[in-house]
């Protein structure tokens, strides 16, 4: 409880400093008719932080975009066994991700961006997080559903 509390706050400080970025930029291109380069860089990488970062800790597993027709109309059989396939594709293609993203993150060392000059490390770094986070909800996910713990696997049908 209290790692998801530190993670929806910096999800909201990531999201507050994009937000004040886009007034800043706004501010200066209409207001004052000089454009900020330093803004439009900083935005596009707030923006990519704030996706990934909710994705990987903010947003629920039940929360995120699903197509649930097919498992509202099958047994809970079937729903457990869905769901552990699922859990196992998912956790597995992240985890062999994890090496190869992480060498071309730490590869983008080298490179610093255009205007702000950062480390493109830094702006890809969460890409690495997010494949963490899926695996481990993966993991945590499989071990419910040999458990038969997972309650959404016997809610009844709607």
């Amino acid at each position: 409880m209290f790692l998801r509390k530190i993670a929806n706050a910096i999800g909201g400080l990531l999201f507050l400093a994009l937000f004040l970025t886009f007034l800043v930029q706004i501010t200066a291109r209409f207001g004052f008719n000089q454009p900020l380069p330093w803004s439009d860089e900083l935005a596009v990488i707030l923006y990519l932080w704030v996706i990934l970062w909710a994705c990987a800790f903010v947003v629920p597993e039940k929360e995120h975009v699903m197509f649930d027709l097919v498992w509202n109309s099958v047994s809970p059989t079937t729903r457990r066994l869905m769901r552990l396939v699922g859990h196992t594709l998912i956790g597995g293609l992240a985890i062999a991700a994890i090496p190869a993203s992480w060498g071309y993150v730490h590869f983008m060392a080298r490179e610093k961006t255009a205007v702000l000059g950062l480390s493109f490390e830094w702006v890809f770094l969460p890409f690495v997080l997010l494949l963490l986070s899926l695996a481990a909800r993966s993991w945590h996910g499989l071990v419910q559903a040999m458990n038969n713990l997972d309650l959404d696997i016997h809610e009844a049908n709607p």
